[in-house]
């Protein structure tokens, strides 16, 4: 079990943190804390009391917990818990309901005393709530307290349902749920309209009473709010920080949850560190932009006085060390993606040779090529390369309803003035009418209407790749079986998927693929398409001489973009082709003015593009490189 740098503090951290490799790792080190606890408590012959949390954190937690129930004999008769919260209303059997989700992942699977299980009750009335609240405050004391208490924690740094604006000493009570907090539940509940303003939650004084609280964090979505909890000054604007004033908390952290944390963002305000190139490009173009100048004005004073002389006195004089990294970043600035024939290649980020390259751009949704490459799919068009885009999946739950049904009526107008047949459009229309009227929040559509707004997914995909100048038979539909389940919660990966992928693969042959490597997409379905195709890739090159020699380039830029140190390729664009990568996300019109689940970023798709590729161009411009009207950025995957 792989744990770096055990309960390591430095002068910025506040409290302990625990940083595993991956989020199993982690999972598993807190499930066997609890199940010692548990067993502990039985040879006492005692309650453990445990205070517990929902969401996709804990998951594996619990999923080992059933593990050790079921494969090691761990029994949970004597394990009293209470969870933190519960959404307001609610009924307990809804598909949201916190009593749904810790039966799925815990409660069916133990041998608990569902008489031991205390939740937040959603369906009291609001006179009721004010003594429900004092009662579980109440039984929670009797018991002695909480003997661990499992904490996530929310992108507003709430703990349990305790936003911002919460007191240090607050109990159990109703609250009102932050706007953040009810967009990230959106998908769950079909849209955030549908989430419940409101939450029954255990208050920070209450979870301050346990005698262990450990909070957990995955992925780089937690890095931000995990940097202010764990660093930043206590105040109720980040009620996680109240968590610094307890002699009895631990964070278990995930490396990419801890990635912002001084120790490993900016390791040399820190520590001596082994300088090597990623780590001297990564501080040079920190210090350059902290200082806000470009990078051949640094000076020795700049370096010695921000924590980087030992940089200046290792791989000095500080001149040469601009020099090399300046050059460093002029060399990944390219027009030819594709790589430029008859060139000396050597200081450039792609390869010459093959002059004319085969290449799949891999587009997890129907519209992420255009958003986030369509420059430089336009570039690879027009410099003759053999391009292919592949859609991954047919994105069909991101297209409202109306326009459904819109598309349908169409089709029968259509029908009916082409004189062909339409009894059977208007039977399917009615259904689709009718149903769509009487759908509930998260409902899964009928087949019908999942075909059709797959098809107008699919229509809107064709349009774009034939803009940016594609034949038809270049265009790919992959519809990865993984996805294709109606609904926002998709199946778990299946080697039908990856087999799907290495057909194209096999077929096409390519020595370029791009893939979207924007893991931050609050779906969920960037990183498991691009799983997928390494999986695929990863397979043929065990065989396949053309595999090897296959470069793999990722893209961003619909959520996030690669930061200026990682960028190992940027194409420029000019007006113009901005412009022209514009009309092509223009060929989406059902993602135009409100996608069905745009995240936190409220600027329609061709406007977050437009103005992320302008926010690169500057950040190099800002560093003293050449000045564009904007940038597609790009970082090689190493095999």
């Amino acid at each position: 079990m792989a744990r770096l740098n055990l309960l390591e503090e430095t002068r910025f951290e506040k409290l302990p943190v625990s940083v595993f490799d991956n989020p199993r790792e982690a999972s598993l080190n807190v499930a066997h804390r609890i199940a010692n606890l548990i067993k502990k408590k039985q040879e006492q012959n005692e309650m453990a009391v445990l205070g517990l949390a929902t969401g996709a954190t804990p998951i594996a937690v619990y999923a080992e917990l059933v593990r050790l129930h079921k494969e090691e004999g761990l029994s949970f008769k004597n394990v009293i818990t209470f969870n933190l919260d519960e959404y307001y209303p609610m009924q307990p059997n809804a598909a949201q309901s916190y009593v749904t989700f810790m039966n799925e992942n815990l409660f069916d699977h133990i041998d608990i005393d569902k008489n031991n299980v205390n939740i937040p009750d959603g369906t009291l009335t609001l006179e009721e709530i004010p003594a429900f609240c004092l009662n579980y405050e109440r039984k929670i004391g009797e018991l002695g307290g909480l003997d661990i208490q499992i904490l996530g924690i929310g992108r507003t740094g709430h703990i349990g349902f305790n936003e911002p604006g919460s007191a240090p000493n607050s109990g159990t009570r109703l609250v009102t749920l932050d706007d953040l907090t009810r967009r990230d539940a959106a998908r769950d509940f079909g849209g955030k309209s549908f989430v419940p303003t409101k939450a029954i939650t255990m208050g920070i004084g209450t979870i301050f009473k346990a005698r262990e609280i450990i909070l957990m964090a995955w992925n780089r979505k937690k890095a931000s709010i995990i940097k202010k909890a764990v660093e930043g000054e206590i105040s109720s604007e980040v009620p996680a920080t109240y968590l610094q004033l307890s002699d009895h908390v631990e964070f278990i952290l995930d490396v990419d949850a801890a990635s912002l944390l001084t120790r490993f963002d900016t390791p040399w305000l820190v520590k001596d560190c082994i300088w090597d190139e990623t780590l001297t490009r990564k501080a040079v173009i920190w210090l350059a932009n902290k200082l806000q100048k470009p990078i051949l004005k640094l000076t020795e004073d700049d370096f010695n006085n921000n924590g980087m002389a030992q940089l200046a006195v290792e791989k000095g004089p500080v001149y040469n060390i601009n020099i090399h990294i300046f050059n460093k970043l002029q060399h990944t600035i390219t027009g030819w993606p594709g790589g430029k024939p008859n060139a000396d290649d050597s200081q450039r980020p792609e390869r010459a040779e093959p002059a004319t390259k085969r290449v799949i751009i891999f587009s997890p949704h129907p519209d992420d090529d255009v958003i986030s490459m369509g420059g430089t799919f336009i570039r690879l068009v027009d410099q003759q390369h053999d391009v292919h885009v592949a859609y991954q999946t047919s994105g069909n739950t991101a297209v409202w309803d109306d326009d459904a049904l819109r598309f349908v009526e169409f089709s029968i107008d259509f029908a009916q003035k082409m004189g062909l047949g339409q009894d059977a459009l208007q039977n399917i229309y009615d259904n689709m009418r009718k149903f769509i009227e009487q759908k509930q929040p998260n409902q899964v559509d009928t087949p019908e209407i999942q075909s059709v707004k797959g098809l107008i997914r699919k229509g809107e995909a064709i349009a774009g790749a034939r803009y940016c100048g594609l034949e038809d038979d270049h265009i790919h539909f992959m519809a990865l079986p993984f996805y294709e389940t109606g609904k926002n919660q998709k199946n778990p990966v299946t080697s039908k998927d990856v087999e799907l992928t290495i057909e194209l693969l096999q077929k096409v042959k390519p020595q370029q693929v791009f893939a979207a490597g924007d893991f931050e997409d609050p779906h969920g379905t960037h990183i498991v398409c691009f799983n997928i195709i390494l999986a695929a890739l990863t397979e043929l090159r065990k065989t396949e001489a053309w595999a090897q020699e296959c470069w793999l380039w990722m893209y961003r830029g619909a959520w996030h973009e690669f930061e200026t140190h990682e960028i190992e390729m940027a194409v420029p664009l000019s007006p113009q082709e901005l412009e022209k990568k514009k009309y092509a996300i223009f060929k989406h019109q059902s993602q135009k003015d409100r996608a069905v689940f745009p995240g936190d970023d409220s600027r329609e798709f061709w406007k977050r593009a437009e103005d992320r590729n302008r926010e690169t161009a500057k950040a190099y411009d800002d560093l003293g490189l050449a000045e564009y009207e904007a940038m597609e950025a790009f970082v090689r995957w190493k095999f």
